[in-house]
């Protein structure tokens, strides 16, 4: 594959193979990225962008990092196993511990979603306020819409940050609830 600079000063040419230049896109994007972006990028067909990220999806099943999906779009991430060393390293151990209350708000809101405030609060028994105001400064939750009906109560839902602390690559990754649960 040959990719070109598209200043009008210069030309630049590159024999890169495309797998090497997906995963450097990949490393630099910011968030996650559409396939279609990726490969408006490398100058090739989406399918062929699919193409790739399963090669690379494989290769990096034995190694430190992951591709993450959500909602179309891909991420390069770090291995859910690395998680622990990745937080020590980064000094992040003691800020992002969640209560026991968060933990019970982002279960909830997590197999319910979208869910209120007065859901989550009668399934838990108790006011949660503060334990929302954690998930949300944390970044693990969002506000989703709003439900129509009277007070048009906020709706929560998980976001692509639940999902990369977690391990998970989508919702249908968590585990299953027992019928009593």
């Amino acid at each position: 594959m040959t990719i070109t600079d598209l200043s009008p000063s210069k030309e630049v040419v590159t024999t890169a193979s495309p797998i090497m230049l997906l995963e450097s896109l990949l490393f630099v994007a910011s968030g996650p990225v559409s396939p279609s972006r990726l490969a408006a990028a490398l100058d090739v067909t989406p399918a062929t962008v699919q193409e790739l990220l399963r090669e690379l999806e494989a290769d990096y099943s034995r190694r430190g990092l992951r591709l993450q999906w959500s909602g179309g779009a891909v991420q390069l991430t770090t291995a859910a196993e690395a998680g622990a060393a990745v937080e020590r390293f980064l000094g992040l151990e003691l800020t992002t511990r969640l209560s026991q209350a968060a933990l019970e708000v982002l279960a909830i809101v997590a197999y319910l979603q979208p869910a209120t405030r007065p859901q989550i609060d009668q399934l838990r028994g108790v006011n949660s306020d503060g334990a929302l105001r954690s998930l949300l400064s944390k970044g693990l939750i969002e506000e989703v819409g709003r439900l129509e009906k009277p007070g048009r109560p906020i709706l929560y839902g998980t976001t692509p940050d639940f999902l990369q602390s977690f391990g998970l690559g989508a919702l249908t990754e968590m585990p299953p609830l027992d019928e009593e649960e």
